[in-house]
């Protein structure tokens, strides 16, 4: 149950109001941005809520009990990120705003010391298309969702280089530095430098970019091959800006979180936080078959 302050609820109560819905994003680099459906900038706990930043919010859902309800934003785009238009295509290709904590206000624009919070909520899946963007915001509910704790699996649940796992990932034996020297397609290219590693050496691992239009951002290899022409790399994600030739990368070795896999490549066995000895399904469901008196190669048997 919301509580209204006396003179908020005595604004309500008028039937003429001046209400404006404003939404305080807070991304996980501690960046603070606000914006208002009003047609002003509204200023209140020291954040200015800048008007015609594009966002528009659909009518929020919720489900009975926990289940999880949300809602959609969705506004324009653009790349010049000015101090009136802070919300960028850029941004939201690096990740920046994945997650981010979104809170939504019910104000007064007329006196914004009455305002009531309406909820909280996450940055869910985020698409874009044609200069505009559409966010999902997901309640607070969705970490109840979340797998907390191990799981029993074949496969490791640590991940490479952390402290669980323990394999040092900027050791040259398992970091590359290269070099861009051919693209194939947006997501797909061809790489100098990494001439010691075997194929499929990097697929999982990590690509981070130190130079050209995408310096800073971080994004996984699927496939790494070799060709005629040098190592070829597939990414997950096409990255904000396009990639040309030269731009430079450190990339580290990838896991496919298999036993044979962390004996033979890191020899990290020890560490291994799978259980590849766990029974399968075959297991769980198989039963004792009857002796019928005939071995396995239909020989009648005493």
């Amino acid at each position: 149950m919301k509580t209204l302050s006396p003179e908020f609820a005595a604004h309500l109560a008028i039937g003429a109001t001046t209400l404006a819905t404003c939404w305080k994003a807070t991304r996980g680099d501690g960046t603070v941005l606000g914006f208002t459906d009003h047609d002003a900038d509204i200023v209140f706990d020291g954040v200015t809520y800048l008007a015609d930043s594009g966002p528009e919010a659909s009518e929020a859902t919720t489900g009975p009990g926990l289940a999880v309800g949300g809602s959609e934003i969705v506004g324009a785009l653009n790349d010049l990120v000015l101090s009136a238009e802070p919300l960028s295509a850029t941004d939201l290709a690096a990740g920046l705003w994945d997650r981010a904590r979104i809170e939504v206000w019910r104000v007064n624009w007329a006196d914004p010391a009455e305002r009531l919070l309406m909820r909280v909520a996450e940055i869910g899946e985020v698409t874009r298309a044609d200069g505009a963007f559409r966010a999902e915001l997901r309640s607070l509910a969705q970490g109840l969702e979340e797998v907390r704790g191990r799981v029993f699996s074949h496969v490791c649940d640590a991940d490479l280089g952390d402290a669980r796992c323990g394999v040092d990932v900027e050791a040259a034996a398992f970091r590359g530095i290269g070099v861009v020297s051919g693209v194939l397609e947006p997501r797909r290219i061809v790489v100098a430098g990494l001439d010691g590693f075997a194929e499929d050496f990097f697929a999982r691992g990590l690509l981070r970019w130190t130079s050209g239009a995408n310096e800073g951002q971080a994004m996984e290899v699927v496939a790494h091959a070799i060709g005629s022409d040098g190592a070829v790399f597939s990414l997950w994600l096409a990255p904000s800006a396009a990639i040309a030739a030269g731009d430079g990368f450190t990339v580290t070795a990838g896991c496919d979180k298999r036993a044979g896999t962390c004996r033979v490549k890191f020899a990290n066995l020890a560490n291994f936080r799978g259980f590849p000895h766990m029974p399968g399904n075959d297991f769980a469901l198989s039963y004792p078959s009857r002796d019928t008196g005939v071995n396995d190669g239909g020989v009648l048997v005493d």
